[in-house]
């Protein structure tokens, strides 16, 4: 679990948004800067290319000193747009009606309010109206030049062009914003997922494994205890008598845990899908009668035949843990009563199991175990059907129908 959760953090970590680092910003303003300087540079050589007087020089000069100012105010205003985005959005635009000098902060402006997609259309508005005032009233008046209706309109046009080429890179980083947000967000419901998927998978091992394991060691243990039991209350037992019950516990005891030492040699072999490995079919079911039967209980077997078939190993080994758990459940809820197992069915159809036993009052009212539950879910992996229960004639009947493939 802890391999999973810190991927998860990390994850996390990841996909929270980061503040920009101090050389993010500042090559941003250094940029702007650079445009608008870029532009006055460009202005300022048109203006002083064409005829000029003293006095024109002279508040020309002015005027460019004017835009420079004006450039840096705006550029100072480019830590607020965070927090303000369409207000300096629109004082910048504004600012360009004056100041060519604002059209770096200006496009650095628009396109972080683009970013947001906040109200773009009404900074586009305030830019137009400073270009439109720019071209046929600012600069005839100030810089003294001619005003031509080809010549302002494109003004107006580049100037609209600037405009949108900003707010197009603006969009262009939200998209690629919400791109990666989420791509962070499927990393994460991704991740997510496999934790859920491994917890599903971990637990549905569990069970299998518990349910092998109860498979395993209750039939043995229920036999240890049974003869131990023997030897607790019995008190008209021979020496040889004696020896050979505890003989009989000894044999179950090592067979108990020389099948927990398969499970568990496979667990520690780090391959959990194979602890079915080596566990017991339909060709042991002979011994596990007669196992049954020295334990005192009255078994018949009525097989048809069948155990002379080689059956598919999964269907082998499922119809053998029914028997096994069926005659156990029949030595603890009903002992001393004769149990009856039937197999039939044949290649390509279904094989049945059925094991029977009369129901003993005394003991009919004891806590039942989950070993059916894991019976019916071993017969459901296996692809068939489990049914345990009462029947009218006062016997308990244990049924499998497990499909048997040729």
């Amino acid at each position: 679990m802890r391999r999973i959760c810190v991927p998860l953090r990390a994850l996390y970590a990841s996909a929270m948004p980061e503040l920009p680092r101090p050389w993010s910003r500042a090559w941003r303003y250094l940029l702007a800067a650079a445009v608008g300087v870029a532009a006055w540079c460009a202005m300022t050589a048109v203006v002083l290319s064409g005829p000029l007087t003293a006095t024109q020089q002279d508040v020309v000069g002015a005027v460019l000193v004017f835009d420079l100012v004006v450039g840096a105010v705006t550029l100072a205003l480019l830590p607020l747009r965070r927090r303000h985005p369409l207000a300096v959005a629109c004082l910048t635009s504004a600012a360009c009606a004056v100041s060519v000098t604002s059209m770096g902060p200006a496009a650095l402006a628009v396109a972080s309010l683009a970013t947001r997609r906040r109200r773009v259309p009404i900074a586009a508005a305030v830019f137009l109206a400073g270009s439109l005032m720019s071209e046929f009233v600012y600069q005839p008046r100030f810089l003294f030049t001619e005003v031509s209706g080809v010549g302002a309109a494109g003004g107006v046009v580049l100037g609209g062009a600037f405009f949108a080429a900003a707010a197009a890179t603006g969009y262009y980083v939200a998209a690629r914003r919400d791109l990666l947000d989420s791509l962070h967000e499927r990393a994460l419901t991704a991740e997510r997922e496999q934790a859920l998927t491994a917890t599903v998978a971990r637990e549905a091992e569990r069970n299998r494994i518990a349910r092998e394991m109860h498979d395993v060691l209750a039939h043995r243990i229920s036999m240890v205890a049974l003869h131990a039991g023997a030897l607790t209350y019995r008190e008209d037992l021979d020496r040889a008598q004696t020896v050979e019950t505890a003989q009989t516990i000894q044999e179950n005891a090592r067979l108990a845990l020389a099948e927990l030492r398969e499970v568990l040699g496979v667990l520690r072999a780090g391959d959990p899908a194979d602890t079915s490995a080596g566990s017991p079919t339909l060709s042991q079911l002979p011994a596990l009668l007669a196992d049954a039967r020295e334990a005192g209980s009255e078994v018949r077997l009525d097989s048809g035949g069948l155990l002379a078939h080689r059956f598919p190993e999964t269907l082998s080994r499922t119809a053998f843990r029914i028997v096994q758990e069926a005659l156990t459940n029949a030595r603890r809820h009903a002992p001393g009563e004769p149990v009856a197992v039937r197999l039939t069915g044949a290649a390509g159809g279904v094989l049945e199991v059925e094991v029977r036993n009369p129901l003993c009052e005394q003991v009919n009212a004891a806590a039942p175990g989950v070993g059916l539950l894991g019976l019916a879910e071993r017969a459901e992996l296996a692809g068939g059907t489990f049914a345990h229960g009462p029947r009218p004639d006062g016997s308990f009947v244990v049924t499998a129908r497990l499909p048997w493939q040729s």
